[in-house]
């Protein structure tokens, strides 16, 4: 399980998810269409060196266009709600984030807000 605090983004997530090959990949990988944005996890100290553990669940590959990086997607649920962990293949990808994808608006489904304790449990 990976607890940590909401917060807003610049919307790089946004842009990444709306690209068409992402969702095509999506869609064929996890089988829902994505929610154009991601919620943005800050892990807590204790979470984050568990995000290790991560590279020994089992991952789809999102394969990127030229000119991007690759993702990975790590089946999740938050709450009652399926969703994947969003990883991005790129350097300096800060250790203390968890980017979490599904069909729908998290946020307005979930009533979260900034600031509010979450905590996403990774499928084995």
């Amino acid at each position: 399980m990976f607890k940590g605090i909401v917060f807003s983004g610049k919307g790089e997530g946004r842009k990444f998810i709306e690209l068409p090959w992402v969702k095509r990949q999506v869609e064929e990988k996890l089988g829902f269409t994505p929610y154009a944005g991601t919620l943005n996890i800050r892990l807590s100290r204790e979470t984050m060196e568990n995000k290790k553990l991560l590279m020994n669940k089992k991952r789809f590959e999102i394969n990127p266009e030229k000119g991007y990086c690759t993702g990975e997607l790590i089946k999740a649920c938050l709450g009652n709600t399926d969703c994947a962990v969003i990883i991005p293949q790129m350097p300096n990808y800060p250790a203390d984030v968890l980017e979490v994808i599904t069909s729908i608006c998290l946020r307005e489904r979930l009533k979260i807000i900034d600031g509010d304790m979450v905590a996403v449990t990774v499928d084995v």
